[in-house]
């Protein structure tokens, strides 16, 4: 892949060119060639970077272990164990969100089922009267 300005990579990576923008401000991406118009020129390494950044950011990575994950890749005594014990803990991770959502499913549900869902007054709406610990509306 020959050298790309900005929105030329923005369409590549399916990003947008302020997103670019902050990987450069942020130090996710090298600082790209100019022009002499002035224009950035970016290489397909800065494509490959931005992929890397949106598929590890799909498996729930935040940016800032995003930048974690490339510090092991130039880390010439990092090895792949590195980088599991990570994945191992996103997963520990998403599973605690996991569980946690469970249970606010569950949680709402159960209330819902009971609110008259009608034209009741509020203080007879179960909703509300659970969210102000279930001794009905506070004045």
């Amino acid at each position: 892949m020959r050298a790309m300005t900005i929105g030329k990579l923005a369409k590549a990576t399916g990003v947008g060119s302020e997103t670019i923008r902050y990987y450069e401000r942020s130090g996710f991406l090298p600082a790209p060639e100019r022009l002499p118009s002035g224009y950035r020129v970016y290489s397909a390494e800065s494509a490959q970077r931005i992929r890397f950044i949106k598929e590890a950011q799909a498996l729930g990575f935040t940016l800032q272990e995003v930048s974690e994950l490339f510090a092991l890749t130039d880390d010439p005594d990092a090895d792949c164990a590195d980088v599991n014990a990570r994945a191992q803990a996103k997963l520990v991770e998403i599973n605690e969100k996991i569980e946690r959502l469970t249970l606010m499913r569950e949680s709402l549900e159960r209330i819902s089922k009971y609110c008259p869902a009608d034209e009741h007054p509020i203080t007879e709406c179960s909703i509300i009267n659970h969210l102000y610990g279930k001794a009905g509306m506070a004045s």
